[in-house]
């Protein structure tokens, strides 16, 4: 039929979509191209908090042209949605009842309310709110917290039985960067959307879902919307039924088109052929006109949101100067290279976690509340034994979605200083147990630690500052414990490291070698 081609479309859209986006989080053998990167551009907040004017125009005429498409294709938030919502088998009979879908009122005052909360904080340079209720981000820490280890335990269970054969081909994988405060908003955030999901099919998206609350008002002067021919109709209420979004009032021959997903379930199980995916001039009679009393609703609907967006405003300010850490001297993050400043990367950074996902060395770890409530589950770095910010690598400078993290080339990625290393003396084994080490030097890769006499034959490491790009090469080595006797400190603001000059290379003409033969 006709009709089942929409749907059939968009399923396989949707499926190509969710795939892609769940195997480039869970990358965990980092085989995915990183140029796969750019599926996560077209999310619509990684998109406005870039300043990506391309995909937002994209975006703007793809839900004027098409309706909330983006939130049945594009987001993979909705899409998984629809997946937990599909297995409850609705419409479908279960312990001898059917489980349907029903039309519900708008819940106009919330939903406006917190997308107006959200770009009024956005104004300010406060992107918390957008951290807790972007689906894309919420996705993203599902994904890299909870589906990635599930993905690396199942590839451990495999290697143990592959070496019962004598089978080398997989190998075991510790997991280093999830976090108990990861973890735990990760579940949150599934338990939250799945429970809603499985109770109401999408309520999240026009609920909560500041993205879906955006689409909601450009959808409504779509093009192509799922409209009722009157003429055909027969009031029998299967659309309402099938609706997950809960917007169609079949006794009354309307339609919310600000909660309309265009999932075009509506389409195949009318029997009538009453409904039609098409502009307004294919259909004769019978659009769908939302009853002066939906117009009064939403008239008071704008005026509540308003009202509290007028009241919020002054506040915000206010709040966000109190809920500042009380000890000024409290150690800040380290961020990553092209983050340019804490400041910015607070402002940007809705915690995805795909930089934590794609990161080579495994030293971007979320965050807990340490940092503040700004920095909460924002990726920071963290060295690891044997494990530092690779001196040549720019991955997570590429993938940033948000442009939390701009893009730099090689060249200026080396002469970053996302902080410094410090030296305390008092800890070093040469200093304290009259023994050889030099291993910070040997690890720094720009010569920022040089060892220099000390006593007799031994030598202590002496640092140049100037050089030092925060690298963490000499702290991740450093062999004392249980407190490192150099260790990195942040930069606030992103410098520029001088580049270690080259060593001249003595020339040696061969001929004048006797190697005695």
């Amino acid at each position: 039929m006709k009709t089942q081609v929409p749907k059939t479309i968009r399923i396989v859209l949707a499926t190509i979509v969710f795939l892609l986006s769940t195997l480039f989080f869970c990358d965990f053998i980092h085989r995915m191209p990183v140029a796969w990167h750019g599926l996560m551009h077209i999310q619509l907040v990684p998109a406005v908090l870039s300043g990506s004017i391309g995909i937002l125009i994209f975006l703007f005429l793809l839900a004027v042209l098409f309706g909330r498409i983006y939130c049945s294709v594009i987001c993979p938030m909705g899409i998984l949605q629809d997946i937990l919502s599909w297995f409850t088998r609705r419409g479908k009979k279960k312990n001898r009842k059917k489980r349907w879908y029903h039309y519900t009122r708008p819940y106009n005052a919330v939903r406006y309310t917190l997308l107006g909360m959200c770009i009024l904080f956005l104004t300010v340079g406060i992107s918390t709110p957008l951290l807790y209720l972007d689906p894309y981000s919420n996705f993203g820490r599902i994904a890299v917290n909870l589906f990635r280890p599930v993905a690396i335990g199942g590839n451990n269970v495999v290697n143990r039985i592959a070496l019962l054969f004598n089978n080398y081909d997989f190998y075991q994988i510790t997991i280093h960067t999830v976090t108990t405060a990861s973890l735990i908003l990760a579940l949150a955030a599934l338990l939250t959307v799945g429970m809603l999901a499985v109770w109401r099919g999408r309520l999240f998206c026009n609920l909560i879902c500041p993205v879906g609350s955006f689409l909601g008002l450009l959808s409504k002067f779509a093009l192509f919307r799922v409209r009722i021919d009157s003429s055909k109709c027969n009031g029998c209420g299967l659309c309402a039924k099938a609706c997950k979004a809960e917007c169609i009032d079949s006794k009354g021959q309307t339609i919310d088109y600000s909660r309309c997903v265009a999932c075009f379930n509506c389409l195949d199980r009318c029997t009538k052929q009453a409904l039609s995916y098409t502009p307004p001039a294919l259909v004769g009679t019978g659009l769908s006109r939302p009853p002066q009393s939906a117009v009064n609703r939403n008239r008071r609907a704008f005026i509540a949101t308003s009202t509290a967006m007028a009241v919020t405003l002054p506040l915000i300010p206010v709040w966000a100067k109190g809920k500042q850490p009380a000890d000024a001297t409290q150690l800040a993050p380290i961020t990553p290279p092209g983050s340019r400043s804490l400041k910015r990367f607070k402002e940007k950074c809705t915690a995805c976690h795909l930089c934590i996902t794609h990161c080579p060395m495994q030293i971007l770890k979320p965050a807990g509340f340490n940092f503040g409530w700004e920095y909460a589950f924002k990726p920071h770095l963290v060295f690891y034994e044997n494990a530092f910010c690779n001196y040549n690598c720019t991955i997570c400078t590429q993938i940033c979605p948000n442009r939390a993290i701009e893009p730099l080339e090689l060249p200026e990625k080396q002469t970053t200083q996302i902080g410094i290393a410090q030296f305390d003396v008092n800890l070093c084994v040469v200093y304290v147990d009259n023994t050889s080490c030099g291993a910070c030097a040997e690890h720094c890769p720009v010569k920022a630690v040089r060892m220099e006499p000390y006593q007799g034959s031994l030598t202590l490491p002496h640092m140049y500052p100037e050089l030092c790009v925060g690298c963490g090469g000499c702290e991740s080595i450093c062999p004392v414990r249980p407190v490192k006797a150099i260790h990195v400190l942040p930069s606030a603001v992103h410098g520029t490291a001088e580049r270690p000059q080259e060593e001249e290379v003595e020339q040696i003409n061969a001929d004048d070698l006797d190697f005695g033969f």
